[in-house]
């Protein structure tokens, strides 16, 4: 377990009371009130993250590379948001960066994309056109078309025994396409139609988007899932498509700068591009 450092010092001066049981814990407790106005029991209700003391920096002599904690997923969340928010002009058809929470432990709860945000989200949408069918929500969800993006692991020779190097994508060599997630082989994957993957390949090429084919590690020994298949239950096409990390779901993470970038225009090229 990871154990959280405080403080160390107890109360002092006038504050020496014998009885007091626990005087350092009292004295963080009045820091906290003194500096952010919490008070014990807001601890009940509070919901805080506790992170490495430091802010992301260059990795590498040749500081190709980004060292942080939470890139997983922060990085793709990034990535999409500022592609939405940059794409110039009003898009021809509806556009969205859906930031979801809960994805390491099943997309549960009200913020998790196994909820029923997005379907509510576009029922909304439709609602305003006029006419309410729900015929008309189902067609909109079918027919939409999206990028699950989130991270994937490395090829890392420090781990042989765990990696795939023909398989898995390397640093700093674009954005990693991953046809299909899951453990032993395509257990509880997403696996995306031929024809998308070759749209979404296209939609790279012709943007001059540096991208590789992977999957996520050693068949029968690596693996993991997105949350693709959420999405794939209404009959949309969605594939995996995110940046990969060195020490994934380590309180540091490793990044490459040339990833992150064509996470950037990959997300912006596919939000610009007009399916038929």
């Amino acid at each position: 377990a990871l154990n959280v450092l405080l403080g160390s010092r107890p109360v002092s001066g006038k504050d020496d009371d014998k009885e007091i049981k626990d005087k350092t814990k009292l004295r963080i407790l009045r820091l906290l009130q003194e500096k952010y106005g919490i008070e014990e029991e807001d601890f009940c209700s509070a919901e805080l993250e506790i992170v490495p003391a430091g802010p992301a920096r260059e990795l590498g002599l040749d500081r190709s590379m980004l060292l942080g904690y939470g890139h997983d997923d922060r990085v793709c969340a990034y990535a999409a948001a500022r592609a939405l928010l940059d794409a110039p002009g009003i898009p021809a058809r509806t556009q969205a960066a859906l930031i979801c929470d809960k994805e390491e432990i099943g997309s549960y709860g009200a913020t998790g994309m196994d909820s029923t945000f997005l379907e509510n989200t576009v029922a909304e949408l439709l609602g305003l056109c006029g006419e309410y069918h729900d015929l008309w929500l189902r067609r909109a969800l079918e027919n939409s078309k999206m990028l699950s993006a989130d991270v994937t692991a490395l090829h890392d020779p420090g781990f042989a025994s765990v990696s795939s190097p023909n398989n898995m994508s390397k640093i700093n060599c674009g954005l990693a396409i991953t046809k299909y997630t899951g453990s032993r082989g395509k257990g509880g994957a997403s696996d995306a139609s031929a024809e998308f993957v070759y749209q979404v390949r296209k939609i790279f090429n012709d943007a001059q988007v540096l991208w590789q084919s992977c999957e996520l590690g050693r068949v029968d020994v690596g693996g993991g899932g997105t949350i693709s298949h959420y999405m794939a239950r209404y009959g949309m096409d969605v594939i995996d498509c995110g940046v990969g990390l060195f020490s994934m779901h380590a309180p540091w993470e490793v990044a490459g700068k040339l990833d992150i970038y064509m996470a950037y225009k990959g997300y912006m090229a596919f939000l610009q591009s007009a399916f038929d």
